[in-house]
């Protein structure tokens, strides 16, 4: 085992690595609080910053992907696709089948320019969760507590005010609702086989009132969606914690570009050609699990520095002082200050492993089971 790996298994290393993470994060958050002012002035000049702001958190996590664990993203697509990544707005559907699904997304939108301008349709919970919630409210994510009645008009609102968005975006929508289980995809398949749906092997029955609201709000401004399939060669199943013991993985991405313009008007029908995508996408992981690869052309994007320095920028600013401040309190030698400092420290990485939890499946929420309480 080389230094470089042995360093990558280290909890002091993690500690150091998450501190960075989460003291930048909360000087990122208050620099965006201070941005406020500039939305009745210059509500444009807000959204650039911000998106600037964003970007030098989210791509820590990033880096962690590209440069820390290496794990390679291939896509399987055709170069016309490729062509307009990043040069369009566009609405991605990705399956939820995986912890670091999210972190695959963001190193393409990373390489193609447009994570800090990334945008997603999440649950209202995760606006409560210090950094990302935060940093998502200035970026004007929208928020949802997924019972339709109450998140209608939310929803539309939230939607609509991106119409004017200066920077590229991608709109992420998880059409599955949540995470995908085993238990999650029994009681899923009930629903379907009981409104006479096709039953899916590899996915939950999709949820359609987010994306046809989506669709109906942002025509106009997005140009078309992008449907994304992810899988992991080797029957993989990574984790976030892996990523930080410095695991390499390797993802497949499937990607299909479909014009809005192909996509009905009518909700119903719109609904009807999203169940269609996803049986679709449920040919596409058969046919990966039985070939090992998915169809199209084979693209690698290479992996840019920006991620990288942007990280080795703020652990010189912040690890300096805090070695500084480590010596001193030993070098005090008084056992309070000590034992102070080191309950600090507990706390803090209990703090980190919290926020590394929240991607976790099985700290996954229960939205999918609410038909299966229904029926107990």
């Amino acid at each position: 085992m080389g230094l470089l790996a042995f360093l990558k298994t280290q909890f002091v290393v993690h500690l150091l690595i998450g501190f960075v993470f989460v003291v930048s994060g909360l000087v990122i958050n208050f620099v965006q609080l201070c941005t406020l002012i500039l939305w009745p002035v210059n509500k444009q000049l807000y959204r650039r910053l911000n998106c600037r702001l964003a970007y030098s958190l989210w791509s820590q996590l990033v880096m962690l992907l590209e440069w820390w664990s290496c794990t390679a993203c291939t896509l399987f697509t055709d170069q016309a696709t490729v062509a307009r990544f990043g040069k369009e707005h566009a609405v991605i559907i990705l399956n939820h089948n995986f912890e670091i699904d999210f972190l695959c997304g963001w190193t393409m939108c990373e390489r193609f320019g447009v994570l800090g301008s990334s945008k997603v349709l999440a649950k209202r919970e995760l606006l409560y969760v210090p950094l990302i919630g935060w940093t998502w409210y200035f970026l004007e994510i929208v928020f949802c507590k997924r019972k339709w009645e109450e998140d209608r008009d939310t929803v539309i609102e939230g939607l609509k005010r991106l119409a004017d968005y200066p920077e590229y975006m991608w709109f992420l929508l998880y059409c599955e609702g949540t995470r995908f289980t085993e238990k999650k995809h029994r009681v899923s398949m009930e629903v379907a086989a009981s409104k006479g749906l096709p039953a899916l092997k590899y996915h939950l029955l999709p949820r359609t009132k987010g994306f046809t609201t989506a669709v109906q709000c942002l025509r106009g401004t997005v140009a078309a969606v992008y449907d994304v399939t992810l899988n992991f060669r080797g029957n993989k199943n990574p984790s976030l914690l892996g990523i930080l013991y410095g695991k390499k993985y390797e993802a497949d991405m499937c990607v299909r570009r479909f014009p809005l313009e192909e996509i009905p008007l009518d909700e119903k029908e719109a609904a009807q050609w999203l169940h269609k995508l996803y049986q679709e996408k449920d040919a596409l992981q058969e046919m990966y699990n039985q070939k090992g690869v998915f169809p199209g052309e084979q693209f690698r994007p290479a992996r840019r520095p920006w991620t990288l320095l942007n990280f080795l920028s703020w652990a010189t600013v912040l690890l300096s002082p805090l070695f500084s401040f480590v010596l001193g309190v030993f070098a005090s030698g008084s056992p309070l200050l000590i034992l102070t400092f080191l309950g600090f420290v507990g706390a803090a990485s209990f703090g980190v492993r919290r926020l590394i939890g929240v991607t976790e499946i099985e700290k996954g929420s229960s939205y999918g089971n609410q038909e299966f309480k229904k029926k107990e």
